[in-house]
């Protein structure tokens, strides 16, 4: 049993890196399921096994990605004291993981998924919302859902000017810039534990 197990976590693998370089190379619309095949050697039989098909591969791609930022953003968090610098720990983090692995962030801010992408990743949106007023201790106010929401729509776009950037120096400004810009929403946010006041 853990023979085949391991065979099918093997093969669940191997398609998914394979899936990675087609869709990178062609973009998902131009990829197709006869390229994947091919290139991995594995049958078709067993890519509708493990995914159902295209659209299951791209979001199988798409929550490893989000798991992998998820679990930087958290860890980065938790080692910092402070709400506010809790908040800027991890979403440097976050934009580092946006460079860091830019060739597949390209990929998922490019619009061209699966039909169900953008309802999944407006749902993902919604918790990393959930998340992040948590994470500020923010109350049920309507302004506090406000910041959360500009401070998360904020980090969103900002990961996708990380991932187009051409250059790590670029990155780094970037990266750098952002932070300085949060850290004065954050300033200017009375409500969130641990913000200095504004001055």
């Amino acid at each position: 049993m853990s023979r085949q197990w391991s065979r099918s976590t093997g093969t669940r693998e191997a398609l998914l890196r394979t899936a990675r370089e087609v869709f990178l190379a062609k973009g998902y619309g131009e990829a197709t399921v006869a390229d994947i095949v091919e290139t991995s050697g594995i049958s078709v039989g067993s890519l509708y096994h493990h995914f159902g098909g295209k659209p299951g591969l791209f979001l199988a791609l798409w929550e490893e990605f989000m798991h992998s930022q998820e679990e930087r953003t958290s860890r980065a968090a938790k080692a910092a004291a402070g709400t506010g610098e809790r908040f800027l720990a991890g979403a440097r983090a976050y934009l580092e993981g946006s460079w860091e692995q830019r060739d597949v962030a390209r990929l998922f801010l490019e619009n061209d998924g699966p039909a169900e992408f953008g309802v999944l990743r407006r749902h993902r949106g919604w918790d990393w919302i959930g998340g992040n007023k948590k994470l500020l201790g923010l109350d049920g106010s309507r302004r506090s859902h406000i910041l959360v929401v500009l401070l998360t729509t904020v980090m969103g776009e900002s990961g996708r000017e990380v991932a187009a950037c051409e250059s790590e120096k670029e990155a780094l400004i970037t990266i750098d810039a952002v932070i300085d810009v949060v850290r004065r929403m954050l300033d200017t946010a009375p409500d969130v534990a641990g913000a200095s006041p504004a001055g």
